[in-house]
């Protein structure tokens, strides 16, 4: 596996590369031995951390002293922790891949199967894959045509938990005191208490499964032409197949209808009340998505004496079709034991107010990309080398007069160990000093409606006695939308000392984005949409990496590698609008939508700060009634504070400094490798801690532990400020795997090694979430909310035997 970072090596590969490559050469056969491997393991996933919600006792002890009491039908002496209640004790996987593969001197092949069995953390959930591969590679024409053809299938069976993120929810509200069911077995349910519901209920009274398969093929053909020419071609055809159901017993209908079962949804979508129909409601969904790959390019080799040139031109093509399906549901089932599998026993007619659902979440849309490009690499000596391309790209997601884009790129480097001025030294081993820059486009996130104008429902209005639909503008169009555009500059010096004992790199770069593409607020009436998606940002990450690695011990018997790499980044918004679109500097941005919080945002896209800025409440303690009290945009204290206008700036969620470090061990047949990874200087905002820090809601719905010392008269104590951000910076060791190599096994086995397996095995942090991990891409990262999915723990024990 390769990875190319650099604008001047990623810049051919064009849209794909806006992030980076990752080059991946798959296993082929071995010319002139047959041979039969088999790799197969056994995991133990178990729960590592989790919310730390307060036990039967210490509920009743912090009601007792706040003079709060239960109510008896919830009171049942119970001491139930529900988060336990909705796992597995561990998690059991094992997969098992065998494979068969050859060849000669003309061609080689390969064919495996692989079988994958993983239990969920969370009771009912599981995954089980098929995979077939096969490879084959064949030299024809004298060898002077190569052709290769790689087709890969395979299938997925998900079982999901219902209503996931609910049921994960209500095993953090769900009162400790409480038992799973009544004495006769039936679910303990109580509506007294506004959105709460048995999460057991929840998961074992449903279905939600789905059936992935990918068909994936790559037909390429190499040939070798005169005066040094040589053509590649390469197609590809991918197709995506996903069938999925769902169904709500009749016990959702009855009991969940009436009292308002909201969904729970991942930010930034808000919760909305699920109607579940009568005597069970049924969807079944199937949707088809194809991606197809055409590539030529022509390669001119050529050595004069200390020359070398290579030249490079070619096209590439590729269609994408998303959404080719359907989906339809239905309720009123004889019985529940069907489930999804019969849509036709529901008579939905019967059910007044009920409306079929054909899902709009999939729509059908089609996109392609067009691309020519050429790169010309030359070489003196191996001391100077110098690299330039150009790719011109098209998108048919943007707006119809700038669909294309120009990228181009230039890179050198300069081998100074291989001067003669270097000769005498015995120092470095490698030295080479390389500078690039280069521009990359992206059109990644974007469909194929972007740019264009939508008409959609609009809701209703009263007209001539009744409530009539509306129907409008809901999106407008912008024929100029164009490419987001990287620049990237690049300088690095690579180096290798004592003998290659001692090696890296250190590089800086600067990355300017233009031309982001935002929804920006517009006069509604010019256009009736209120907002447009259109360019205008501007962004820059300027940075450095440090690459080392060293060779401590290096012996018969044993021998000691290490790899440390470390980051630094800083990002900063530069510009926020266009000259035809302006709506000030600044956007606030990120509302989890906790109870309570309506309207509160959490971070703002500023001018001159950092995607993820917080910008919310400044906490300043307690006034002397025990009240949460905040700074005012004037500098006093409040204990009323004004959404958006009493905010300041509280720290960001750009990390500093990133680490990796990756130590190899072998002593005779044993190796061990650990690797080691740390975020360090960034802060998260732990709206979920935030959400379950209601003391005075705590006869109802159960907190945290940490709540204990709080009064429930404070009813500030959960509105989202800077009490909520903490520091992010975590080490933890991700992985470690011991193994034993067998040697001189005989004729039969060729190689047999076996292996244990940790990952996630500690992690070193100060944040009082479940985990410090939190997502950190897009435009709202260092945020944790709604996150009640417990951390796991995986140990694993495998094998590997070639035959």
């Amino acid at each position: 596996m390769d990875v190319l970072k650099d604008a001047a090596a990623t810049s051919i590969y064009g849209n794909r590369a806006a992030n980076g490559v990752i080059m991946i050469t798959t296993k082929r056969g071995n010319k002139d031995q047959e041979q039969i491997s088999y790799n197969g393991y056994i995991g133990f996933e178990t729960v590592s951390n989790e919310l730390d919600l307060m036990n039967a006792s210490q509920l009743r002890s912090f009601l007792d002293t706040n003079n709060m009491t239960l109510a008896p039908e919830d009171d049942h002496g119970a001491d139930t922790d529900w988060q336990q209640e909705i796992q597995r004790s561990a998690a059991v996987s094992h997969s098992h891949n065998v494979s068969y593969g050859g060849g000669t001197e003309r061609s080689n092949y390969i064919a495996s199967l692989t079988y994958i069995d993983k239990q969920g953390i969370l009771r009912s959930s599981g995954q089980k894959r098929i995979v077939a591969r096969m490879a084959i590679e064949q030299m024809a024409f004298n060898d002077k045509v190569k052709f290769g053809l790689n087709v890969t299938n395979s299938n997925i069976n998900n079982t999901k938990v219902p209503q996931r993120n609910v049921a994960l929810l209500q095993s953090a509200k769900y009162l400790p005191v409480t038992s799973p069911r009544n004495e006769d077995g039936t679910y303990f349910e109580n509506f007294n208490h506004s959105g709460y519901f048995n999460p057991l209920a929840i998961i074992e009274q449903a279905d939600d499964d789905s059936k992935l398969n990918t068909l994936l093929g790559n037909f390429t053909a190499e040939v070798t032409l005169p005066f040094g020419f040589r053509y590649n071609m390469n197609a590809a055809y991918q197709k995506n197949t996903s069938l999925n159901g769902e169904y709500y017993s009749s016990y959702y209908a009855e009991n969940y209808n009436s009292a308002q079962f909201y969904n729970n949804p991942e930010p930034p979508a808000t919760h909305s009340i699920i109607n579940f129909g009568e005597n069970g409601l049924a969807s079944r969904s199937t949707y088809q998505s194809t991606n197809v790959i055409l590539e030529n390019y022509l390669t001119w080799s050529k050595e004069i004496e200390k020359h070398t040139i290579n030249a490079v031109v070619g096209y590439s093509w590729q269609d994408n079709v998303l959404g080719d399906g359907f989906m339809a549901t239905n309720t009123n089932f004889p019985v529940d034991n069907v489930s999804y599998n019969n849509l036709a026993l529901g008579n939905y007619s019967t059910v007044s107010g009920f409306n079929v659902n054909f899902g709009d979440a999939n729509a059908y849309q089609k996109t392609r990309l067009i691309s020519d490009f050429a790169r010309l690499n030359y070489n003196y000596d191996s001391r100077y080398m110098l690299q330039a391309s150009i790719r011109r790209d098209g998108s048919s997601v943007f707006g119809a007069n700038k669909q294309w884009g120009y990228f181009p790129s230039v890179g050198g480097a300069w081998r100074i160990d291989q001067e003669s001025f270097m000769e005498s030294q015995h120092v470095f081993s490698d030295l080479k000093l390389r500078a690039s820059y280069g521009v990359t486009g992206n059109s990644s996130g974007f469909d194929a409606y972007t740019a264009q104008f939508i008409m959609a429902g609009l809701g209703t209005f009263y007209y001539n006695g009744q409530q009539v639909a509306a129907f409008g503008p809901n999106k407008a169009a912008n024929q100029d939308l164009e490419w987001e555009k990287t620049s990237t500059t690049n300088l690095g010096l690579d180096f290798g000392i004592f003998d290659g004992k001692l090696s890296g790199y250190i590089e800086v770069y600067d990355k300017k984005t233009t031309g982001m593409i935002y929804s920006y607020a517009v006069n509604p009436v010019l256009i009736p949409a209120g907002s447009i998606t259109a360019n205008g940002g501007e962004m820059s990450n300027r940075g450095i990496e440090i690459s080392l690695n060293v060779t401590p011990v290096q012996t018969t018997d044993f021998s000691w590698s290490s790899n440390l790499n470390l980051a630094h980044n800083k990002n900063v918004i530069e510009k926020l609008t266009n000259d035809l679109f302006s709506g000030g500097d600044s956007v606030r941005i990120t509302q989890p939508d906790g109870g309570g919080q309506t309207g509160s945002t959490l971070q703002i896209l500023k001018e001159g700060k950092p995607i993820g800025q917080f910008f919310t409440l400044q906490y300043a303690g307690k006034n002397a009634e025990g009240v949460s009290q905040y700074v005012a945009a004037d500098g006093s204290l409040t204990t009323n504070p004004a959404i958006g206008v009493d905010y300041h700036y509280m720290g960001s969620p750009q990390p500093k400094l990133l680490m990796g470090w990756t130590n190899d061990f072998r002593y005779k047949n044993f190796d061990l490798n650990i690797f080691i990874r740390g975020v360090f200087g960034n802060k998260i905002f732990n709206a979920t801690r935030a959400d379950l820090f209601r003391p005075a809601t705590a006869h109802s719905s159960n907190i945290l532990v940490d709540v204990a010392g709080e009064s429930p008269t404070d009813l500030n104590v959960y509105k989202y400020s800077s009490r909520f951000i903490e520091n992010g910076s975590y080490i933890r060791l991700d992985n470690a795997t011991l193994g034993y190599n067998f040697k001189n096994l005989g004729r039969s086995v060729k190689n047999l090694r076996v292996y244990a397996s940790g990952t996630n095995l500690f992690t070193i942090t100060g944040y009082s979430g479940i985990d410090p991990e939190v997502e950190q891409g897009g435009i709202a990262p260092g945020v944790d909310t709604n996150n009640f999915y417990p951390k796991t723990r995986t140990v694993m024990f495998g094998v590997k035997a070639t035959f």
